[in-house]
């Protein structure tokens, strides 16, 4: 049993190697790569891609498994086996069982047919042009299809691209979860709106420096800990994290000069992804468990760092004497208070990545709509244009002014990556709980954050959910730090108290 262990683990190991050099592949094409270079790129990262694929549904490791009892019925293998090696089992056997259903040839056509869309979606949103877009998106979902009838599915064409990114959860489930959160949201919005309080929002959008705005974002992200001789932060055209090793983990962000939030919360945002990367125990590192238990406990991660302690008044008690000495001019006559009120506006806005905390899970609705029907066939890739203007209308009573602003604004459907969307809701949902549960074990941590000290929180979640990695599976560990599986009623009670607050009822 121990060497057909040993075996299966310096297979994985290769695997993992192999996956983080395409993922610097595909970093240097998000920042550095020139852009005549995209061609024999897509042809590099689909190489990988295959020889990943050849890898992972390596007939050895099927009979590897099934030697040490990993079957459909007992996925952690033996009982015997300690608890970190079942886990890697239940791993291994769900990556097994997934890829030896997809033909390599097509694992290779959709790395390679997205590597080029990605190139072309940068260009395409640039120049707000969908038709540029449109006949890699329709190639896309093409192959998508054929991945979901490989995979299989019992209801929905949508599960099992879905199960990539959230393991276990279903298209009905994340239906649920969405109609729970709908009404109090749309209540939450009305009582907002006649609110006679108007948070004055003018200072965000004055003159911010884009080498300033670097300079204080280098300031917070030494602040959260992350370690720079572990990671780097750069910048390209949509905000993104990825690791191309245990200890090399890569972020990014966006500038705009004249709009502050947009490079801060996105630079926080992408940091709370790092930190759970970086925050793997040393026993995983290298190895399958050496991941996030989903998506969307990663986006909680993220979440949780950008709102729940970024968007936070006694964050900015903390910091706000700091940014006022990067930007004196701009920011001498505005007080802590009236920028905390200003970054924590609510009003429909029509770009996802900037949305506020209220509107923001509409814009997943949208999202989640949207690609159900493009991979269902009930909607085409040509009409998905004027279908996003009409779904913005409806949830978020605005229409974009271009494609740019609308269905061309987020890099995720030239990835293939239908399905992702959803996790961002359900962090959220995830990161509310974590946060109440935090708030009780940690009483003190409102004075911690007004001093600027943001190590208390970094060290509970190190210890409470980063160190797991994927050992737990996302409803476990809930229930594990929480005490109780994932509720909604958190994330909509933390909404109500934050907002009620600032908006006076």
């Amino acid at each position: 049993m121990e060497k057909a262990l040993k075996q299966l683990k310096e297979m994985d190991k290769e695997i993992v190697l192999l996956a983080h050099t395409g993922a610097l592949l595909g970093w240097d094409q998000e920042t550095y790569m020139p852009v005549k270079a995209l061609q024999e790129r897509s042809e590099q990262i689909a190489l990988l891609q295959g020889m990943i694929h050849s890898k992972m549904t390596d007939p050895r490791c099927g009979e590897l498994l099934n030697n040490l009892g990993a079957t459909a019925a007992t996925a952690m293998g033996n009982a015997g086996l300690a608890e970190l090696d079942r886990a890697f089992i239940r791993e291994l056997f769900r990556r097994y069982n997934r890829a030896v259903k997809i033909p390599q040839s097509l694992v290779v056509e959709m790395a390679k047919t997205t590597s080029i869309a990605q190139g072309v979606w940068i260009n395409a949103r640039k120049d707000s042009d969908f038709k540029l877009f449109q006949p890699h998106l329709e190639k896309i979902i093409t192959l998508l299809k054929q991945v979901a009838d490989c995979l299989g599915y019992k209801d929905s064409v949508y599960d099992p691209l879905l199960d990539e990114y959230e393991p276990w959860m279903t298209t009905k489930e994340v239906e649920q979860v969405f109609s729970s959160l709908k009404e109090p949201l749309v209540r939450l919005v009305q009582q907002i709106v006649a609110s006679k309080q108007k948070p004055d929002e003018t200072v965000l959008a004055a003159v911010f420096p884009e080498h300033k705005q670097l300079e204080f974002n280098l300031l917070v992200l030494k602040a959260m800990n992350f370690e720079f001789e572990r990671g780097r932060l750069d910048v390209s055209a949509h905000p993104f994290t990825t690791t191309l090793g245990a200890d090399d983990i890569r972020l990014t962000t966006r500038y705009n000069e004249r709009f502050f939030p947009t490079a801060l919360f996105g630079t926080i945002h992408e940091c709370g992804h790092g930190l759970y990367e970086l925050g793997f125990g040393q026993e995983l590192k290298g190895t399958l468990l050496g991941n996030a238990a989903s998506l969307g406990i990663h986006e909680s991660q993220s979440r949780l760092w950008e709102n729940m302690v970024g968007r936070s008044l006694a964050f900015w008690k903390g910091f706000f004497p700091q940014l006022k000495q990067f930007f004196p001019d701009t920011l001498k006559n505005v007080e802590y208070e009236q920028f905390y009120r200003a970054i924590n506006a609510v009003k429909p806005s029509l770009v996802r990545v900037e949305a506020d905390e209220v509107t923001y899970n509409l814009h997943i609705i949208l999202r989640f709509e949207l690609e159900k029907k493009l991979i269902s066939g009930e909607l085409k890739v040509q009409d998905l244009p004027q279908a996003w203007d009409q779904e913005s209308k409806n949830l978020l009573g605005i229409e974009p002014d271009n494609h740019a602003q609308g269905c061309l604004q987020d890099i995720h459907w030239s990835m293939g990556a239908f399905g992702y969307f959803p996790t961002y809701t359900l962090g959220n949902l995830y990161a509310a709980q974590f946060f109440e549960t935090l708030c009780k074990e940690q009483p003190e941590l409102e004075q911690e954050l007004e001093q600027g000290n943001l190590k208390p929180v970094r060290t509970w979640l190190l210890e409470n959910i980063h160190s797991h990695g994927a050992v737990y599976p996302a409803g476990e560990l809930c229930r594990r730090v929480t005490g109780e599986k994932l509720n909604p009623r958190f994330f909509i009670e933390y909404l109500q108290k934050k907002f009620g607050t600032l908006y006076d009822f």
